[in-house]
């Protein structure tokens, strides 16, 4: 399945039980995850997506780092089912 797809059917599961899904861009500073996702409890994901088998390029690997040092949630996900667990156990 396409990165795309999946990230669309995991924003859409995420939408349906009550949270926000956004695409996360941040001009000036590349390799960003893909997305961010809010739970109505005000958990906040950011989201990696890739295709299966894919994985992230050393640039990405280093800002998820960064970000795992402020003590922020980030998933790699590169399936439905596993997108879906996520938003899950955070809910």
């Amino acid at each position: 399945m396409l990165e795309r797809d999946i990230e669309k059917r995991v924003k859409d599961y995420a939408r349906s039980k009550g949270w926000l899904a956004y695409k996360f861009t941040s001009p000036g500073h590349a390799f960003v995850p893909d997305g961010i996702l809010i739970s109505p409890k005000g958990v906040v994901l950011f989201i990696e997506f890739k295709q299966s088998g894919k994985k992230p390029t050393a640039g990405q690997l280093r800002e998820h780092e960064r970000l795992r040092n402020q003590n922020c949630l980030i998933y790699l996900v590169d399936n439905v089912e596993y997108g879906k667990e996520i938003i899950d156990e955070n809910s």
